[in-house]
């Protein structure tokens, strides 16, 4: 099927998949000290590749996720279970959050931690599972 996008959308579309994308990383990293997390990101960065999808076709728009959504719903399933392993090795409950200071140069101190690992997680399950979803039924519609 031919892209049905219009030049305006196309062109807003290739303009907006990159802000969109910074944004949901943003909204990831700020979710544990104000309001954002691994949930709204990923909706953030599912709706910046359904504007895509709009704009031009399915085979584009799987192209540029560069993995098929299964597997990064998948992916982030297993790396947010792996984010409560940690505290066992340091005689804590599964789950409870750790943080460790990284120096990072140019940034200063930088704090990971279990919650950023699970929240990645999160953010992956939530891209995988609404692009599976959503390309699904483009492709149904073709």
């Amino acid at each position: 099927m031919t892209s049905m996008g219009s030049l305006i959308l196309r062109t807003t579309a290739r303009f907006l998949l990159p802000l969109l994308l910074l944004f949901s990383v943003f909204i990831l990293l700020r979710g544990h000290d104000e309001p954002g997390g691994g949930f709204i990101a990923g909706l953030i960065v599912s709706t910046a590749f359904a504007l895509y999808l709009f704009a031009f076709d399915v085979a584009r728009t799987r192209e540029l996720m560069g993995a098929d959504p299964r597997f990064l719903l998948g992916l982030g399933l297993l790396i947010a279970t792996l984010s409560g392993i940690p505290p066992i090795f340091f005689g804590e409950p599964f789950f409870t959050g750790l943080w460790w200071p990284i120096d990072v140069p140019g940034f200063g101190e930088v704090k990971l931690s279990t919650p950023l690992i699970f929240d990645i997680g999160v953010y992956l399950v939530v891209f995988g599972a609404v692009m599976t979803i959503v390309l699904a039924l483009a492709e149904a519609e073709e």
